[in-house]
């Protein structure tokens, strides 16, 4: 599975998207006790964490715009966006940016924002974190 199957999945509020291939990614287990056996149970999917979060955003040039900070999906499960950050070093003057998920796309294992520049990223208005 590719990192944009990865992103389908998370973005869409992980509803069930018809399998191509039989298996399945494995993001990890969890051991527990029953009153009568351990089980060991399997999580099935994919680690937003591992294989989106903190990677890098591409331009069509290859040229680096920013860093995926975060997923946002709407509570209805539609207006998706992935917060990406520009700018800043070690956090200070971070300037993150929410953009449709629609509009980032995975080419030879990178994610790509077709178009962007780091500039105009830094220039869109600011996405601001609840607090």
């Amino acid at each position: 599975m590719n990192a944009n199957h990865v992103l389908r999945v998370l973005l869409f509020g992980f509803c069930l998207i018809p399998a191509v291939n039989a298996s399945a990614q494995v993001a990890g287990s969890t051991t527990g006790e029953s009153a009568m056996v351990g089980t060991t149970d399997v999580a099935m999917g994919w680690s937003a964490k591992k294989k989106v979060l903190g990677k890098t955003v591409y331009n069509d040039e290859q040229g680096k715009v920013g860093t995926i900070e975060d997923i946002i999906i709407a509570r209805d499960g539609t207006g998706s966006y992935i917060v990406v950050s520009a700018g800043g070093f070690g956090g200070v003057s971070k300037h993150n940016v929410a953009v449709p998920a629609g509009s980032l796309v995975e080419r030879d294992k990178k994610f790509v924002l077709p178009g962007a520049t780091k500039s105009e990223i830094k220039a869109a208005t600011k996405f601001e974190f609840e607090k």
